[in-house]
């Protein structure tokens, strides 16, 4: 009996050692020892659901220090983006309550002048002295308000602030493209914020000390761009060497005759017209108030039978009204900040050509892409303006003589 147990009992596990020796289990793969899986957030969520709680414990692998940088210079532009959108909002509210400060006080001033006028007209008919009290009082209010409003000049504001608008959301837009090319550096920082700074120089939000000159003594372009020190040009046999990104001699030439043709043809009739416009809003916004207060002493010798007092009033008053309809009405202050926007426009892109041709960073042929969109041209009509450009100097031909501007755009 119990030798019929011994047997049984070797036999089971005999049996046993051979089911599980039947029983085999895939290899896993062999993960590298430097790669730590590092769960979802979800996925912890779900797990931590159950009876038991999965803290967790795991780590991400330290990054290298060029990844590392480029993660804080990605933080700080878009700490930089952030205050670059918040003065879009800022701008762009301040060109509609700029907008509606020159209809106001213009409808304002007409209906005061006008108002006096009639006054003035009817006192001279009638001996009624309110009335013309009440003439030289709104004409006196009509002299001031023209005073304030001339020196300021809303409309050229509104312009200056949808400007800055159009350049502050250019702005925003290169650096999401900074942003969206990924890796960014400590230089791409630095330029957005030089970029910011000077555009708050260019175009201030205050008015009360840091206005721009509405009546300077010579029409300047605007800056809107840091001014940087072009480095020294390169010599021929380094540029051979890094000629492997579109730049060539006859891209160079091609630029430089473009440049010539924008400095001689474009630069020079903007600042002629640019001039003009500024001789044109200096004399409307002295003859404004001059008028208004020549109309306002004569209101006060206004009597019945008066006749001289009373024409040289309702002359200055009509007189008055129109000047002020072709100043604010037709927004001169407006036309002259729009001269000023597009001299600093060329002027922008004559450092722009200048910059590319001596360093050559960017690619040749998106460089050379971008200055025909900002002409309003094709690439092609680029180049045809360019070989014009280099036909007249090689005849001796002014381009002054030639009717083509470089822009099509304005």
């Amino acid at each position: 009996m119990a030798s019929l147990q011994i047997i049984s009992s070797s036999v089971l596990c005999s049996s046993s050692l051979k089911i599980k020796s039947s029983i085999q289990f895939p290899e896993l793969p062999k993960l590298p020892s430097s790669y730590s899986y590092v769960p979802t957030r979800n996925l912890l969520q779900e797990l931590n659901g159950f009876r038991f709680t999965i803290p967790p414990t795991f780590q991400q692998p330290p990054s290298s220090s060029s990844s590392s940088s480029s993660s804080n210079a990605t933080q700080q532009l878009y700490a930089i983006l952030e205050a670059v959108s918040d003065r879009v909002e800022m701008h762009l509210n301040l060109a509609h309550q700029r907008n509606n400060w020159n209809t106001l006080l213009f409808n304002n001033i007409n209906m005061l002048t006008l108002t006096a006028t009639a006054m003035a007209a009817i006192a001279s008919a009638t001996p009624i002295s309110p009335l013309k009290i009440s003439s030289t009082l709104l004409f006196s209010a009509a002299t001031g308000m023209m005073l304030v409003v001339n020196k300021i000049q809303p409309s050229q504001l509104a312009e200056e602030q949808r400007n800055a608008t159009r350049l502050f959301k250019q702005l925003q837009s290169q650096i999401e493209t900074t942003i969206a090319l990924g890796n960014p550096n400590d230089e791409d920082v630095k330029k957005a914020m030089k970029n910011v700074l000077a555009i708050d120089k260019a175009y201030p939000l205050p008015l009360l000390g840091v206005m721009i000159e509405k009546f300077p003594s010579k029409f300047e372009p605007a800056v809107w761009w840091p001014q940087q020190q072009h480095q020294q040009r390169l010599s021929s046999s380094s540029k051979r060497r890094r000629r492997s990104n579109g730049w060539n001699e006859e891209l160079e030439r091609e630029l430089m005759d473009v440049l010539e043709v924008v400095k001689r043809k474009d630069m020079e009739d903007y600042e002629r017209l640019g001039n003009m416009v500024l001789n044109i809003n200096k004399s409307l916004a002295i003859a404004g108030p001059l008028l208004t207060g020549i109309a306002a002493v004569g209101s006060m010798f206004v009597s019945e039978g008066s006749s001289l007092a009373a024409m040289v009033t309702v002359m200055g008053g009509a007189l008055a009204t129109a000047v002020n309809a072709l100043e604010h009405g037709g927004q001169v202050g407006m036309v002259c900040e729009m001269y000023r926007n597009c001299g600093g426009f060329f002027r922008l892109l004559e450092d722009s050509i200048e910059e590319a041709v001596e360093e050559e960073k960017e690619d040749g042929e998106v460089f050379e892409m971008k200055v025909a969109l900002k002409l309003g041209r094709s690439v092609s009509e680029l180049r045809q303006l360019a070989s014009k450009s280099a036909y007249s100097r090689v005849e001796g031909i002014p381009i002054q003589h030639h009717d083509e501007f470089a822009s099509k755009l304005f």
